[in-house]
């Protein structure tokens, strides 16, 4: 009779383990589901804006100056679409990756910058962006893999593979100028502009901005857990190995006032002293625009900005989100040349960098 009494409690204590283990794993799924739907639409696709709602350029304002070609190439099973702007330039190529939500029309006046100072550049749309095809932008990483396979189609172009190369990224397209060094590819040097060292690590930051610490520390390995899912073994590509990597000059530029890529936390400028090579330089901006991606414009544009931004009353609104027909309103009185001005002083800060690196590479 004792026999079967501890029989009987053994099936019970296996019954209630079961139970207990078939929870767990329901609650991990329900937990995991949760995550993997409000990634998806973390990183949804990136379209262009509405043109009446930017005062910035378009193409359409300057394709009669700056002719361009279109190419397209498969990154995975995503085919993206890209242009090469300044085929006239025939001495030296940029390379450009853009950040998320955007794509590559939204940095024209950075880029025709680098045209003008005799630069042929090949500039994307990265997946699930603008005109390239994706339904999304599928993570944090996707952007190194999207600049591999960019600068394979590169190596193969007949109008591109004979130029020496260069890299400019910002943002999600500053880690990608970065990790992409994981890869073997023939560059001279590369820009990195406010860019994160580590995509779960990036990850982990914005949750807890956005959720608190606790509840980011639980929601952590779901992330982590989705990422690498995702990614495989690209999961861990980072920023720092690649820059160690390669070893060749690289220019880190980090405002200290980026409230998206912090400066000293998640930025790669944050994890310099993991970085080997000897070749890394830096560029700290400072001052009243030091932020994510004002750092581009000139201080007098980011002032008129600002100016017409406060005439439309943007303090009235949430969030500082003007309505529709007020931002329209002020984009059609506003004076797009002035808005256009980019930030001389870092531009020739960077083609400085690259003349020193492609004059160095040629001895």
């Amino acid at each position: 009779m004792g026999k079967k009494k501890i029989k009987t409690r053994r099936k019970r204590l296996l019954i209630i383990m079961l139970a207990v283990f078939l929870f767990l794993l329901l609650g991990f799924g329900i937990v995991f589901g949760l995550t993997a739907n409000e990634m998806k639409k973390i990183f949804s696709r990136g379209e262009y804006p509405d043109h009446s709602l930017s005062a910035y350029y378009w193409y359409e304002d300057y394709s009669t100056d700056y002719p361009r070609e279109q190419v397209q190439f498969q990154s995975g099973e995503v085919t993206l679409t890209g242009f090469i702007y300044g085929m006239e330039n025939t001495d030296k190529l940029l390379v450009f990756a853009h950040g998320i939500g955007a794509g590559h029309e939204n940095y024209l006046n950075t880029l025709l910058w680098f045209v003008d100072q005799g630069w042929r550049v090949f500039a994307y749309d990265a997946t699930g962006s603008g005109y390239s095809e994706g339904s999304g932008t599928r993570g944090l990483s996707q952007s190194a893999l999207d600049l591999d396979s960019a600068l394979t189609f590169a190596e193969q172009d007949a109008r591109l593979k004979n130029l020496p190369k260069v890299l400019l990224g910002h943002s999600w397209g500053a880690y990608a100028a970065a990790a992409v060094l994981n890869f073997d590819h023939d560059v001279k040097a590369s820009v990195s502009i406010a860019g994160y060292a580590d995509p779960v690590e990036m990850l982990s930051e914005r949750a807890e901005d956005m959720m608190g610490h606790t509840a980011a520390v639980c929601v952590h390995p779901f992330m982590w857990l989705y990422h690498k899912a995702i990614f495989g073994k690209y999961a861990g590509l980072g920023a720092v190995d690649g820059i160690n990597h390669a070893n060749i000059p690289v220019l880190l530029v980090h405002g200290v006032d980026d409230d998206t890529v912090s400066f000293d936390r998640s930025s790669i400028i944050a994890h310099q002293s993991e970085i080997t090579n000897p070749l890394l330089e830096t560029c700290v901006i400072r001052g009243a625009y030091a932020g994510h991606s004002n750092i581009f414009n000139s201080d007098e544009s980011n002032r008129y900005q600002d100016t017409i931004k406060k005439n439309a009353g943007i303090d009235r609104y949430p969030n500082g989100k003007l309505p529709d027909d007020v931002k329209r309103e002020m984009v059609a009185n506003a004076n797009p040349e002035t808005v256009n001005q980019v930030n001389e002083d870092l531009m020739q800060t960077i083609d400085m960098f690259y003349q020193r690196a492609l004059e160095s590479a040629a001895n």
